[in-house]
């Protein structure tokens, strides 16, 4: 065997290695946890789009809510003092104390301080008359958070406003001390000379003085229209008197329904955060000064001009606060404006025509229980339009 030949001959180390296969690798097994995190993923990313973010919680909702009513509340501190604290510390209790025990009764997570329970006990609160009992209040709070709240299945379950449910029942039980009306500490110095006066005539001491509302009088001067004894009528100018008073917070009635200037205050920080949209207080405020206006041009000897509906009451509350109520009110713009006239119509209705001098309660209530019927008829079209059925 030639050189050559010996060095073509390959070796016993170069055959094997040609000879031998090469290894795969065979691949790790993977996690039950990393096989769960890859599936998160795929189904991120083939999800329909649009793909929407937002920050806001219903926890941030609610206590921006809160942080509007804080104004309302300072005005009746200082309108009432200590009777307003009274009032709103015992639907506090009642109102939050009622959602912890039913979320520890049924053993579900505990939401007593989301923010709910609050915005319900301040708005409840403010709906009441400064002299209330406590226990009362209590027990509108509990029935506002236990009944209309709670057994449905806790919030954003619930179909009519708690705070109005809580109030109609007190309503219902309690109508004397519902109505009961006192003047405002800072005006009482101007009825001390009286109040001296009576004392000495009762000897007795007098606590307080009561006196009707400027939607009282303005339903009285309805009542009295087709009096003929002048002495004892009462007229439309004098509810028209107290505009300014009404505006900016002089007058009785209920812990809320002191001062507009407040709850405009509230209502814009709402509006400038993006709380709330415009559409319902717009909606109500602009249908109830219409009816207002419309009975006022008609017959302004007996119907007081529209501003006095306007700033009295509970109206400004009843648009920037509760008919604002994200859970009761509907989910469309188009549902959410007809809803607002609805509510500023039955309103209008009540005062003008309906037994009661306020129907802010009522007009709330019966509105809520359209809102499902008002999301159905008002539903949005889907992303693209409709798609003919064949």
């Amino acid at each position: 065997m030639t050189e050559e030949q010996k060095s073509k001959k390959p070796t016993k180390n170069a055959a094997e290695k040609k000879i031998e296969p090469e290894k795969k690798s065979t691949p790790e097994k993977k996690k039950p946890a990393e096989k769960k995190d890859e599936v998160e993923k795929k189904i991120l990313l083939v999800s329909s789009s649009p793909h929407l973010t937002d920050t806001s919680t219903s926890r941030r909702v609610m206590y921006e809510v809160v942080i509007g009513l804080v104004p309302a509340v300072v005005m009746a501190v200082y309108l009432f003092r200590i009777q307003s604290l009274i009032v709103l510390l015992s639907c506090l209790v009642g109102c939050v104390g009622t959602e912890w025990l039913f979320n520890v009764v049924r053993k579900k997570e505990q939401t007593a301080l989301d923010g709910s329970a609050i915005v319900t006990a301040l708005i409840l609160g403010l709906s009441l008359p400064p002299t209330l009992p406590y226990w009362m209040a209590i027990v509108g709070s509990v029935v506002a958070i236990a009944i209309a709240k709670m057994v449905f299945g806790g919030l954003g379950a619930n179909i009519f406003n708690p705070a109005m449910v809580g109030r109609a029942f007190l309503m219902a039980c309690f109508g004397l001390f519902m109505t009961t009306w006192t003047l405002p500490v800072p005006e009482m110095a101007e009825q001390q000379v009286q109040a001296e006066a009576m004392e000495l005539q009762l000897d007795t001491e007098v606590a307080a003085v009561t006196q009707p509302t400027p939607l009282a009088l303005a339903k009285q001067a309805i009542k009295d229209a087709h009096k003929e004894d002048q002495a004892d009528k009462v007229t439309p100018e004098r509810v028209e008197a107290e505009i300014v008073s009404l505006f900016w917070g002089q007058t009785s009635g209920s812990l809320g329904e002191t001062s507009a200037f407040c709850w405009l205050i509230g209502g814009i920080f709402l509006l400038v955060r993006r709380t709330i949209t415009v559409h319902v207080p717009l909606a109500v405020l602009g249908s109830a000064l219409v009816f207002a206006t419309i009975a006022w041009f008609v017959n302004p000897d007996v119907y007081p001009e529209p501003m006095v509906h306007l700033c009295s009451g509970g109206l400004m509350m009843c648009a920037f606060f509760i008919a604002t109520d994200p859970v009761t009110c509907p989910l469309s713009k188009l549902g959410r404006v007809v809803f607002g006239i609805g509510v500023g119509a039955l309103v209008m209705l009540i005062r003008l025509k309906g037994g009661y001098p306020e129907g802010v309660m009522y007009a709330v209530l019966l509105m809520n229980s359209m809102t499902p019927l008002l999301d159905r008829w008002t539903r949005p079209r889907t992303l693209g339009g409709s798609v003919a059925k064949r």
